[in-house]
Order: structure tokens, then C-alpha cells, then sequence
């Protein structure tokens, strides 16, 4: 039997997910990422997160805009929690298995996560292993992968299509971060 031939993923080009290969109300998260370069926006991504939270302390990571906000730590908790399904429903996509996946409720996932009282490096860290994990994985789909179709939470997505939402997902809540944790006029 022949050898599988052995792609080189920087050859692979991903196109952008149409409309129909994830459901509608992702849109707000994937139209916010230009280009086709998937894996080099994940990979950016990871350093514009880590300019922004170089030299953050506690007080920062403890600050909440409103009342009934997330703090800036369950903010990035957040992030990685869901990146982490994301990244396991593209697996379980990419490997052809065909079981619906259920959603999340994202406020209970925040509520019984260790975010608000964890060491803000603690979650940083987890942030760069979170996100290295992604990229690792994503890299290492072949052409084939990166179409299929499987469902989750009552909708049919693509592998192609999480990737460009676990992209979209992080920098809606980056700039979230920037603008109404980290702004310069908070002070």
C-alpha cells in the first residue's frame, strides 16, 4: 500500500467559511476577521494578546467595568474555555465524527471556573497553552479536514468555520479588554 502523501500545511491555502457552514448569529465573530490566513491571524493574534496583557497586575485583572460585568480575568477565561470547545469540536469534525455536539452556557462556565480568584499570570498562561494547542492542531489538518461538516449545538458548522470563530471570538473580547478594562482613560 502507498505512503498517504504528506502535505505541507503552510501550502494548504484555507478559504474563508460561507454563509451556511456555521450558524447566522456567528457571523459578528467571523466577520471580524479579514484575509484567509487563518493560521497566521491565530498566530498574531497570540502576540497582540500577550502586548496587551504585558505588564498587567492583579488590580487589573480584578477590575470590572460595571457591576454585573465579568472581571478582566473572567474575561480571558472566558476566551480560553471557549476556544478549548471550539478547538474540540474542529477535532472531533476533523476526524469525521459525526455525533452532535450540545452547546454551553458560557455565564456557568465563567461562575464555576477558578478566573475571578486565580493569579492573572495563572491565566495568561493558560491563554499562550490554550491558544499554542489550537494552532498545533489546526496545523496538522490536511485539506479534507478542514471541509467537513459536523454539528454542534443544533447547527451545522465547518472545521473551517470554527477556526475563523475561535479567531473572531478572541478579538471581539480583546478589544473589549482594550477599550473597557485597559484604556488608557481608566485611571
Amino acid at each position: 500500500m502507498p505512503e498517504p502523501a504528506v502535505v505541507n500545511p503552510a501550502a494548504l491555502t484555507i478559504a474563508r467559511p460561507e454563509p451556511g457552514e456555521y450558524a447566522p448569529y456567528y457571523d459578528r465573530y467571523i466577520s471580524l476577521i479579514t484575509g484567509s490566513d487563518i493560521l497566521g491571524t491565530l498566530d498574531a493574534q497570540r502576540r497582540q494578546m500577550m502586548m496587551l496583557l504585558s505588564g498587567r497586575d492583579e488590580n487589573d485583572g480584578d477590575f470590572r467595568y460595571a457591576p454585573d460585568k465579568w472581571n478582566a480575568k473572567e474575561v480571558l477565561g472566558h476566551v480560553c474555555d471557549t476556544e478549548r470547545i471550539f478547538a474540540y469540536r474542529a477535532l472531533r469534525i476533523a476526524r469525521g465524527d459525526q455525533t452532535p455536539m450540545e452547546g454551553f452556557e458560557q455565564d456557568d462556565y465563567v461562575k464555576n471556573g477558578p478566573f475571578a480568584h486565580a493569579p492573572l499570570a495563572e491565566i495568561i498562561e493558560d491563554y499562550i497553552a490554550v491558544r499554542r494547542a489550537t494552532i498545533t492542531l489546526l496545523r496538522n489538518l490536511d485539506e479534507a479536514a478542514w471541509a467537513r461538516r459536523g454539528v454542534a449545538n443544533k447547527n451545522e458548522v465547518s472545521v473551517r468555520a470554527l477556526a475563523y470563530l475561535i479567531a473572531g471570538h478572541e478579538l471581539h473580547h480583546r478589544r473589549i479588554l482594550e477599550q473597557k478594562y485597559f484604556s488608557a482613560s481608566r485611571g
